[in-house]
Order: structure tokens, then sequence, then C-alpha cells
């Protein structure tokens, strides 16, 4: 069957967009203005998937998610957000959303994370099958097997998304790190960092307040020893380039590394 697909966005442009290229992909796409009218369109039918703008003026997308896992729980939801909304993404994932996407969004970004949520999906739908099928078998356990077709899963079981949220990001003040997106903010500013760059400001942030020495950047980092005067050399330039890329993106203020001369680096609190 066609999987059935609710994208919600108050931005004209960005509706039709999605609808557009959801269709192309085979999928029956209902789009719809606001959060009011997306909760009118879950009070009469279940959607295999969810595409929510997270701001919206009148009911916001996460209010939107909020209702529409109370009413159809196996509705996977993805987050339209952003830049500067970062850390309302954030919480909505932590509240069961399976991703969000950054608008404008790309085509193959959205296509992938549909794809992902919609096998989630299915996935969650077989375990369910799969219970279902023990309860007729075992009656002699049936409260047990009851609490498990209603979702009480076994921790390992439970979606990805949910039980892996908290090592997924990484906050600290105006700091965010979405470890599995490489994507850093600042005061809600995207930074653009090269791979490498991305680590090392992870590596620092992790281990904040902690002062952390250049040797143990390269070898934790980049993987390898070297001499202290190599490490100090290779560490300050790309701290370097940090610092001037968050300040471009977020202004002098977003000068949060710390140097301690002689020792290392660290993340100020």
């Amino acid at each position: 069957m066609t999987a059935k697909i609710l994208v919600v966005d108050d931005e004209q442009h960005i509706r039709f967009f999605l609808e557009r290229l959801l269709q192309r992909d085979g999928f029956t796409v209902t789009a719809v203005p606001s959060g009011e009218a997306a909760l009118a369109q879950i009070e009469v039918q279940e959607f295999d998937l969810a595409l929510l703008d997270v701001k919206m003026p009148g009911i916001s997308g996460v209010e939107v998610l909020k209702q529409l896992h109370e009413k159809w729980p196996q509705t996977v939801a993805i987050l339209l957000t952003a830049h500067a909304s970062l850390d309302t993404a954030v919480t909505a994932l932590r509240h069961s959303a399976h991703d969000y996407l950054f608008k404008p969004c790309d085509p193959d970004t959205v296509r992938a994370s549909v794809q992902e949520g919609l096998q989630k999906r299915q996935q969650i739908l077989q375990q369910r099958t799969v219970f279902q099928q023990i309860e007729d078998h075992l009656l002699s356990s049936l409260s047990q097997v009851r609490a498990a077709a209603a979702g009480e899963l076994p921790e390992s079981d439970a979606p990805a998304e949910e039980t892996a949220a908290p090592e997924r990001f990484l906050h600290k003040g105006s700091l965010i790190m979405d470890l599995s997106r490489h994507i850093f903010t600042i005061n809600g500013r995207l930074v653009e960092l090269s791979p490498i760059e991305f680590k090392v400001i992870a590596y620092l942030l992790s281990h904040s307040p902690r002062v952390v020495s250049p040797q143990e950047i390269v070898k934790e980092v980049q993987g390898y020893e070297s001499s202290s005067w190599e490490a100090s050399e290779v560490t300050r330039a790309h701290i370097y380039r940090i610092r001037q890329k968050m300040k471009k993106a977020a202004g002098e203020s977003a000068d949060v590394i710390q140097t301690v001369r002689g020792v290392g680096y660290a993340i100020l609190p």
C-alpha cells in the first residue's frame, strides 16, 4: 500500500515543494498550511508519516506532534526547522520525533529521512504483530504479553531516536552539537566546520570544563601520537579556525574556547 504522508507548513513554497517531491516518489500526500488544519486531518485519518514545521502562527508543530502521537502513536514525525530553532528540534526529538530537517530542505535529505522513518514504522508494526501472535499462543502469560503488545517494549527494542537522543547531542550554554548530523550551532546560529574541526570542538565540549592538552587532542581526535611541539602547532591552527568561524557566525561573544597557556584548551562554563 502507498504510504500516506501529512505535510504541515505555513510557507506555501515549502509546502508545495514537499508535496510535489513526495508525490513524485509515489506517496499519497495531504498538505495543509497550519497546525489547526493538521489537527483536523489527524482527527479523521491515520498517516504513516508527518512532516511538521516547528514554528507556525497559532498551533505549533511541537503541539501537533504531541496530539498526533496521543491519537496515532505509530505515526512517524519529522520536524522542519530554521537554524535558530535547533534547540526546539532537540527537545522535540526527545519527545519521540524521528528526525528534523533544516529549511530550505535538500531533496535527497528529505527522501532519505522519509525512507528511514517509514522503515522504522514498519519495524514497529512488525514487532506488534509478533507480540500479538505470542499473546494468542501463550495464554498462561497473558498479562505480560499484553503489556508488550501495548508498546511496553524492552529498553533494547525501543525506537532508536528516543533511546539514543541523550548521546546524539552535546549541549552546553549557547552551544548545541548534533553528533549524528555533524551540525554545530552557537546562539542558535549555524557554524560551518570541517570534519576535523567538528571533532575537535566536540571533544572539548564532551570533556568540559576539563582543560585538554594539545597532545591529547591530536591522539584522541586525529588518532596518532605526536611531540608536544607538533601537537601544539597542529591544535593551535584548528582552534584558530574554529574561533574565526564562530565569531563570523555569532559575533565576538562567540569565543567560548579558553586557552590555558602551557596546558591546553577548555570550553568555558
